[in-house]
């Protein structure tokens, strides 16, 4: 670790403690308080520059709730303003219409956009920037449905960018507008895309239950499943987007999110391995899947799910932990160099009311005994400098799991977002591997 990076954890470590992470940020900028992937994984989803979204962060003085979700809710308005102004010249709804509650024919928008589905569709895990350029140069008759659709997608992710990490109200607002324009995209153009894609709400006790989508291919009988999860402050486009790059490799997904996140009320504790569980009771008991063919994968926090699952629940036949905090990470040193804000998201998240009730809580939550009771195929991913979980658990993992295979990518950090295309693409193989047949699946037979 270079000089410069031991001051910049010393400087957030001492603002987290002394709780002035405010004060400097007027001063500094945001920056240097929050995660190192925090323009990356907004640029990847979005389809936006890195010079972009860099100069956007350095104007942004404050994480006070009103100024930030304002703040980022400005360029998500200008979006909307774009993709609004190049709907009307199709006929179409008003931008504002689609997350004002307004009643939209989600069956006409999808038409109007069809032409430049393969903007929503081939993104994958890094989108590019000049992707939409280069799609109107192409196809100058369809560049309104390009433009608008790529409007909405960006409204959507600067709506995510208002929304993090959560919490307080006007960060919840902007994770529904988020949530609601990425939903009747997908839903939309889910029928130009080949695939079945639909909202499913599973309760388990209570008021709560769990929001996700489910994804099947078209003319897939009865597939396999793979149940996708994601981080603290992760939302369900951020992992759902990217993989529709896969839609038609013969699995069908259901992506949710984390207990302990925007959507959910309770505090994550161990007692959520009952979500899960509700979960892969409803893939089990869906007829259109193939209830005795289903993986999982987990991304960051997700991940630790993905491992406790794959030691505990026999109904699941392979599983992928990316990013995986376990054990380790949960030792008082692990909070060392973390931000304020994520110091407080997962606060929020396990119900804590100081830092070390968080970790008292969190250390409740290792995984380390589970390891070596993992019976099935697990692939163990991560960043070789994972700057915000410890990279020793997946190595721990793998090595305890009888059937952990690890992958760290060199000079890469948390989840290996520089990595997303590799590391996707040996995911989908390791799936279809372990859960199609032989005769459908050319990566078995290698």
């Amino acid at each position: 670790m270079s000089v410069s990076d031991l001051a910049q954890r010393f400087l957030v470590t001492v603002c987290a403690l002394t709780k002035t992470t405010e004060a400097a940020t007027h001063r500094l900028g945001p920056t240097p308080f929050l995660p190192r992937l925090f323009v990356d994984r907004f640029t990847h989803l979005g389809g936006i520059s890195h010079e972009t979204f860099r100069a956007q962060l350095e104007g942004c003085r404050s994480f006070e709730d009103a100024y930030w979700a304002d703040y980022w809710e400005t360029f998500a308005n200008q979006q909307l303003a774009v993709a609004d102004a190049a709907l009307s010249r199709l006929g179409g709804p008003r931008a504002s219409e689609l997350i004002d509650g307004s009643a939209v024919d989600v069956g006409r928008l999808g038409e109007l956009l069809a032409p430049a589905a393969t903007i929503l569709s081939e993104r994958g895990p890094i989108a590019d920037p000049d992707a939409v350029q280069r799609f109107c140069e192409a196809n100058p008759a369809h560049k309104d449905a390009a433009v608008a659709l790529d409007g909405l997608i960006k409204a959507m992710v600067y709506e995510f960018a208002a929304a993090w990490p959560g919490w307080s109200p006007l960060r919840l607002r902007a994770y529904e507008r988020s949530h609601t324009l990425g939903e009747i995209l997908l839903t939309a153009l889910a029928p130009v895309m080949g695939v079945m894609i639909e909202r499913v709400d599973i309760p388990f006790g209570g008021d709560d239950r769990v929001r996700g989508y489910l994804m099947i291919p078209d003319g897939v009988t009865n597939p396999p499943v793979v149940l996708i999860t994601n981080g603290v402050e992760g939302s369900l486009a951020e992992a759902f987007l990217p993989l529709l790059k896969y839609r038609a490799e013969g699995l069908a997904m259901f992506v949710m999110e984390m207990p302990g996140t925007y959507s959910y009320r309770e505090p994550l504790s161990p007692a959520a391995e009952r979500v899960y569980t509700t979960v892969i009771d409803f893939l089990a008991d869906e007829s259109r899947l193939d209830g005795e063919r289903i993986g999982m994968v987990g991304l960051s926090f997700g991940a630790y799910w993905a491992t406790r699952m794959a030691a505990v629940d026999g109904r699941l036949k392979v599983a992928i932990a990316n990013g995986a905090p376990t054990s380790r990470s949960f030792q008082p040193l692990g909070s060392i160099g973390l931000p304020e804000i994520m110091v407080s998201t997962l606060r929020n998240a396990t119900g804590a009311k100081t830092m070390a009730g968080t970790v008292k809580r969190l250390a409740a939550m290792s995984l380390a005994d589970y390891y070596s009771r993992i019976p099935i195929p697990l692939l163990v991913i991560n960043g070789a400098e994972d700057t915000l979980v410890s990279t020793q658990d997946s190595i721990d993992i793998a090595i305890g799991a009888p059937q952990g295979q690890l992958v760290l990518y060199a000079d890469d950090d948390h989840c290996a977002m520089g990595h997303s295309d590799e590391w996707m693409r040996l995911s989908q193989d390791f799936l279809r591997r372990h859960l199609l047949p032989v005769g459908d699946n050319p990566a078995a037979r290698s």
